[in-house]
């Protein structure tokens, strides 16, 4: 039977090539190729690079799905308790545009207390466990995007485009440096509760070769889909018909000499592979109790498990994604739920990674598409939200090579204009991938007859000051 398959797919393939090397059948075939296997046209790049030495090997990037506010957890702002209730500074608004703000808002200040630790960090009461952590984290409140609508500010956040078609962070990480597993992805997605607006777009490979898109590890049913064998087909089977793949692909790879055929035989065999290691890593009922008891219960505190499972086995770049923090409304009470949903798991991870010897090597970056304003949104300040905010925010940084127990960045009294060290969305790419080892300016993808980055061509500001 699988003799029978493996000689039509090989009739098939010689019908295609041999048609007419003007006709349909070479055309056919050729755009399969180029279907399965985009052209890189940088070699070796699945080897890895570093231009210099790198502090960290691999990124957890923690994204709060729908923008938290920075007022209420990590930029305290006493100022805000006098003007609680009164009609916004002119200069606030003239000439300004929000996503849902209207008239002549009024002032909010935040209900919780902060707590001020290690050098000017300020912490919020509704995060605890992260306060026993703040000694490895550098707070950076000096953010600053270019949109404040949810999707394409996520874009933007991501890959320095607010629109579709660029490659993600973590993509132009893998792309530069490969993987250091054998039978995991490069790249791994995991989502706890809603899929962002931005959708999928946000860990897409973009216009770079497909073996660099973002693998989404699901919560329920098999982890990977079609991770799982056929019905009727045992795992010897599937193993036979794979190699019998790649026996044709093999050949295709000797009389034509595309590289990336060999990339999509790597590819194949590492879908096999993947479908023992992957349900075995996503099985966090193997870890002692102690350990599951420090993370907490919920689908984001089993992610964190597997983000560090997942870096300990060599994976380069995991991404985390929590929704719900979108919050025009009842912000007092929706921030303490998002924040006890999120904080022991953070902080157990943080603790986890160093008690391994793993944090050193692990750069952890929290944050989110933008921040919110200081003046409130809604009818009256009881209920009240924030709207969306660009010009000022907060997102933090750990591990891989951090000076942890700092704040960087300032903003004004009120927390709505950045005042000292300005980080722009491309100074963080840039950051990022200088923990990495790599040169932003360096690693280029050629495409539409230019040399793409994912910092572009403005200039972008490494934060040196970050570091140890």
């Amino acid at each position: 039977m699988e003799k029978d398959l493996t000689q039509r797919l090989l009739s098939r393939r010689a019908f295609l090539r041999n048609s007419s090397s003007l006709g349909v059948g070479s055309l056919a075939f050729n755009d399969l190729l180029s279907r399965e296997s985009p052209s890189n046209s940088i070699a070796d790049y699945d080897k890895g690079i570093a231009h210099f030495a790198p502090k960290a090997k691999s990124v957890i990037f923690l994204h709060m799905v729908g923008a938290p506010s920075q007022l209420d957890l990590f930029d305290f702002k006493p100022k805000l308790r006098e003007f609680h209730g009164e009609p916004a500074p002119a200069e606030f608004i003239e000439g300004k545009r929000f996503a849902f703000l209207r008239g002549h808002p009024k002032m909010m200040a935040s209900p919780f207390e902060f707590a001020r630790i290690n050098d000017g960090q300020e912490i919020s009461e509704v995060l605890p466990h992260l306060k026993s952590v703040a000694g490895e984290v550098a707070i950076i409140r000096s953010m600053q995007t270019e949109d404040f609508n949810h999707a394409p500010a996520q874009m933007f956040f991501h890959s320095g485009l607010n629109r579709i078609g660029s490659p993600s962070l973590g993509s132009w990480v893998t792309y530069g440096l490969g993987s250091e597993s054998n039978d995991l992805p490069a790249y791994v997605v995991m989502v706890s509760g809603s899929v962002p607006g931005a959708g999928s777009t946000l860990w897409s490979h973009g216009f770079l070769p497909s073996t660099y898109q973002g693998i989404e590890f699901r919560s329920t049913g098999d982890p990977v889909l079609f991770l799982s064998d056929p019905k009727g087909v045992d795992r010897s089977r599937r193993k036979r018909i794979i190699d019998g793949v790649n026996e044709l692909n093999a050949l295709e790879l000797k009389n034509i000499g595309d590289p990336e055929i060999r990339t999509r035989i790597n590819q194949y065999e590492l879908a096999f592979k993947m479908q023992i290691s992957v349900p075995e890593l996503t099985d966090i009922t193997t870890e002692p109790q102690h350990i599951r008891d420090m993370y907490g219960k919920g689908s984001f505190a089993n992610h964190c498990v597997q983000a560090r499972r997942l870096v300990e086995r060599g994976v380069r770049f995991v991404e985390l994604y929590n929704s719900g923090w979108d919050h025009p409304g009842g912000i007092e009470n929706n921030i303490k739920k998002k924040a006890k949903e999120i904080d022991r798991p953070i902080a157990a991870l943080i603790k986890d990674l160093k008690m391994r010897g793993l944090l050193d090597e692990t750069l952890l970056v929290w944050g989110a598409e933008f921040g919110r304003t200081p003046m409130f949104q809604g009818s009256k300040l009881n209920g009240a939200g924030r709207d969306h905010h660009k010009e000022a925010y907060t997102i933090w940084m750990a591990g891989g090579g951090i000076r942890g127990g700092i704040s960087y960045g300032q903003t004004d009294d009120f927390g709505y204009y950045v005042e000292k060290d300005p980080v722009i969305v491309r100074d963080m790419h840039a950051t990022i991938l200088h923990a990495l080892g790599m040169d932003h300016e360096r690693v280029t993808f050629r495409f539409q007859g230019l040399d793409q980055r994912l910092t572009g061509t403005e200039e972008s500001r490494i934060h040196h000051q970050l570091f140890g």
